[in-house]
């Protein structure tokens, strides 16, 4: 089974904090709001070239669904990517975030790595033991800084060791 790349937007390619230099600044129209958002060009590239060298396939998992591909694709430099649908639902029951669920629902059995700044111990508990999951690496971005190489290493490494990497 294919590993899958799990990516959020905000937090994630688009940092809370002061954007460093390497970004840019966008302005995006979803609907009637309009969103300021910074992002990094060679994310993209570098996300690429993680699911390339693994075997892995690159999702959306963000609330901006659909309009990741429209907005932050093109900007970073990604194709259009399949999008976990996150319509809300019910509220936690566990402690999850409400994420967190569509993403077991989506993923099944394939094991995944999912980059987020709203991941914590709640969602790896729900994750193993309501789902039933074994095969996954959830990794917490500081939403100030956004995704760096590290995060990306953890990735590289955890599927490579894992076994799941299915690259070159």
């Amino acid at each position: 089974m294919k590993p899958l790349l799990l990516i959020d937007v905000d937090g994630v390619l688009n940092p809370m904090g002061r954007a460093a230099p390497d970004f840019r600044r966008y302005r995006c129209t979803v609907g009637a709001e309009v969103y300021t958002v910074h992002l990094n060009a060679r994310h993209g590239r570098r996300l690429l070239d993680l699911a390339l060298a693994t075997g892995s396939e690159l999702v959306w998992a963000t609330t901006w669904e659909d309009h990741a591909n429209e907005w932050i694709a093109p900007r970073i430099g990604l194709p259009t990517l399949p999008v976990i649908p996150m319509s809300p639902g019910e509220p936690s029951e566990f402690g999850e975030m409400f994420k967190t669920r569509h993403v077991a629902e989506y993923a099944g059995r394939r094991p995944f790595v999912w980059f987020d700044d709203q991941v914590w111990a709640e969602d790896e508990e729900y994750l193993r033991v309501r789902q039933g999951l074994d095969d996954f690496l959830l990794i917490h971005v500081d939403p100030r800084q956004g995704l760096t190489s590290r995060h990306l290493g953890m990735a590289h490494e955890w599927l490579t060791l894992t076994g799941f990497s299915q690259g070159p």
